[in-house]
């Protein structure tokens, strides 16, 4: 048996990716985006279900507020700035520097949580932006990663980026 498609409690098709979906009981561990044509899974189990039908509702109507249990799993600094990223709006966004304000810090670090982020989505760091630009996302600056939080922004508010 291939240990890495048991991994996965679900990898559901996305207009941008396919959002692979790792969880332990009744908690979300991870949502990952993969290549658009990877191999799909239907959920393995009822929260895994759950968490594809909040995603599917999310990827219908962006003001969908999502309700799934959850741990920060971080440093104390990468909560905060979850914590502080998942306080914007939908269809806002934040720009680095103004995070870093908020939680005493500088653009770079708070950059570097966002990459660090294991569920996006529910933990929006789509939202963050720039101060000139749209920003990197997922540890990147170009390519398929942009083009995934592009097509998020413009979701949540089709006037963005």
């Amino acid at each position: 048996m291939n240990t890495l498609l048991e991994s996965w409690q679900a990898k559901m098709e996305a207009p941008f990716a396919v959002l692979g979906v790792r969880t332990i009981g009744e908690r979300l561990v991870r949502i990952e985006y993969l290549p658009r044509g990877a191999a799909t899974l239907e959920p393995q189990t009822p929260f895994s279900k759950e968490v594809c039908r909040q995603m599917k509702a999310y990827l219908k109507e962006p003001n969908f507020d999502f309700d799934l249990p959850f741990d920060y799993d971080g440093t104390d600094f990468q909560t905060g700035v979850w914590k502080a990223v998942r306080a914007i709006p939908v269809g806002a966004v934040l720009s680095y520097l103004q995070i870093a304000r908020k939680i005493g810090s500088a653009p770079r670090p708070v950059g570097t949580a966002c990459g660090a982020n294991h569920i996006p989505m529910v933990i929006p760091c789509h939202r963050v932006v720039g101060s000139q630009g749209i920003g990197g996302f997922m540890n990147a600056r170009r390519g398929a990663a942009i083009d995934i939080k592009r097509w998020l922004l413009h979701h949540e508010n089709p006037g963005a980026y």
